[in-house]
């Protein structure tokens, strides 16, 4: 095998990988959901430790009154002045950002 040919195979084979993880960012925009949860419980962790956390795999559509959004559904429960707290929150699929929390 020439040299040529092999860098040409390198090159064929790095173009392609580029391609391929652009196309992929494409189809699934959004992020994975055990980073949101990842973020979700390092914010809660600034307060008090918390004892469990959740979090559904498939995204669902949460309409705002004015915009519907693709959001994660989770949970976070913790002890606090030994009450069991035990709250629940959607998160942007996108970005992250909480769009709901609800203390249940």
């Amino acid at each position: 095998m020439k040299l040529r040919d092999f860098l040409i195979g390198v090159a064929t084979g790095l173009a392609a990988a580029v391609i391929i993880k652009e196309a992929s960012d494409r189809i699934s925009p959004f992020l994975p959901a055990n980073q949101v949860l990842n973020n979700v419980k390092f914010e809660f962790k600034k307060e008090t430790p918390i004892d469990g956390s959740w979090i559904y795999m498939q995204t669902e559509d949460f309409n705002n009154g004015i915009s519907t959004i693709p959001v994660y559904r989770g949970g976070i429960t913790r002890v606090v002045n030994g009450e069991l707290e035990t709250f629940e929150f959607a998160a942007d699929a996108r970005s992250g950002v909480i769009v709901e929390l609800v203390k249940s």
